[in-house]
């Protein structure tokens, strides 16, 4: 922002605004959802936009200037009261010349306005140095704007829902999810991963990432709870099958994957309530701006993040950290995937619900895909448990996957009714077999491979 961009957005522009308010209701509505009034710099300019803004809420056109001369009447600050008068009085004198100069310009001086007041609002932060904060107002400004796209109008935009459209995806080590994703999680969508302590739901993430890059995807680890090295040796336990506890022993294996890997692995740590979604997001900025061009993002796991809103119930901060995530995933148009601890009676059940899990049906709200990995005491030493599909906004749900889970390598295969049987051995819950055998039946007439619906409550 120049001297020359303060004086060319200045009080004799700020005035043609709102001369082509008052004359042009199209105008209006095109900006609507985006004026305020805290972009004027004249107290009487803001006046003014707060009644056009009130009258149009409330009648859906401009005002006349008779209602707005009612208005300021009533206005009994006598000093304010004039500047109005004097103000509106130039408004209406203005030609409408250059009317359309003003328009095109008025996105530029939104983000000139907004930059402005977020210049003057990182004082404080800068003296908290709180850096994260300052780069989100900044960013936030510039992406100000006017869009004048008002969506798809069903009745005239018919072709365009049928012209053929690619979705990008980011494939899943597991093609019983690709199969139910459409061939992976999605750009700008929000996966989530369910489990108990020490169930596996980190290690799924390792998988997650190992895969894409494996493929050649570009992946950002994010870690709030492990150590870089630490979570660097997950994944060289995964790219190698050497167990992580012997990895150490193995390093020119370890290096010689590496060497193999199309994709680029970034492993960046944050303390637990030190980063927020504007910490990540200027982070993947920072990548870009140093080449290398984001995927996919991994982030272990979000419920560890801080809340731009503090000072609110933990409830309230989760579900603006949700939302944020999301956010995230639709802003940089990449696919974000997550996990999340279920409560300790959850993490008790043979397959892990949604109803069942303190505080996840919120979170399975924002996300596109949940699904949950539960492993009991008896199935952590036989190496088997099972994922159950939660929620999946591009096919069905409520389905659940047997596996045969190795957690030293993060090796998660999903195996078929009789190799699962054969590894779990008999049931520790009250699980009709016949229903699950009956159901497996269902799931391979339905071409869904290994699947079979858990119908414990049917």
């Amino acid at each position: 922002m120049t001297l020359s961009d303060l004086n060319k957005y200045g009080p004799a522009f700020q005035t043609k605004v709102i001369h082509s308010l008052l004359e042009r209701k199209e105008f209006l509505i095109n900006i609507h959802d985006i004026l305020e009034s805290s972009f004027f710099d004249n107290q009487a300019h803001k006046w003014i936009i707060d009644n056009i803004l009130k009258y149009y809420d409330n009648y859906h056109t401009t005002p006349t200037p008779e209602v707005l001369k009612s208005e300021y009447e009533k206005v009994t600050n006598e000093v304010l009261k004039v500047s109005i008068r004097e103000q509106l009085r130039e408004a209406y004198k203005i030609t409408s010349s250059d009317s359309e100069y003003i328009e095109s310009e008025f996105s530029s001086f939104c983000k000139n306005q907004q930059l402005k007041k977020a210049l003057l609002n990182s004082v404080d932060l800068l003296k908290a140095e709180d850096y994260d904060s300052i780069r989100g107002l900044i960013d936030n400004a510039l992406k100000a704007g006017m869009d004048k796209n008002i969506g798809h109008e069903y009745n005239k935009d018919f072709e365009t829902r049928y012209r053929e459209q690619h979705r990008s995806t980011v494939p899943t080590p597991w093609n019983e999810f690709n199969d139910l994703l459409q061939g992976g999680l999605g750009n700008g969508d929000f996966g989530l991963i369910f489990g108990g302590p020490g169930g596996g739901k980190s290690w799924s993430l390792v998988a997650l990432g190992g895969h894409a890059v494996k493929l050649g995807y570009n992946i950002v680890y994010y870690t709030l709870e492990l150590g870089e090295d630490y979570v660097g040796r997950r994944f060289d336990a995964y790219f190698t099958k050497i167990p992580a506890n012997e990895i150490m022993y193995h390093k020119d294996k370890v290096e010689a994957a590496m060497t193999k890997l199309p994709g680029k692995l970034i492993i960046k740590g944050f303390a637990p309530g030190k980063a927020t979604i504007s910490t990540i997001e200027s982070y993947i900025q920072k990548c870009e701006d140093l080449g290398t061009k984001i995927d996919m993002v991994i982030i272990d796991y979000v419920d560890l993040l801080r809340s731009k809103k503090t000072n609110r119930e933990r409830k309230d901060e989760i579900d603006d950290i949700y939302t944020s995530t999301k956010g995230l995933a639709r802003e940089l148009d990449i696919p974000v995937w997550s996990a999340s601890q279920v409560n300790r009676q959850g993490a008790q059940d043979e397959i892990i619900e949604g109803h069942k899990a303190a505080g996840s049906y919120d979170k399975m709200m924002i996300t596109d895909f949940c699904a949950s990995i539960s492993r009991r005491a008896k199935e952590k030493q036989t190496g088997v448990g099972r994922f159950h599909i939660m929620k999946n906004r591009y096919g069905m749900d409520g389905l659940t996957y047997g596996a045969y889970i190795n957690i030293a390598i993060g090796q998660f295969d999903l195996v078929s009714e009789s190799e699962f049987e054969d590894l779990a051995g008999p049931s520790e819950s009250n699980t009709n077999s016949n229903q699950i055998t009956d159901n497996f039946n269902l799931a391979e007439k339905k071409n869904l491979g290994g699947v079979y619906q858990h119908l414990m409550n049917s």
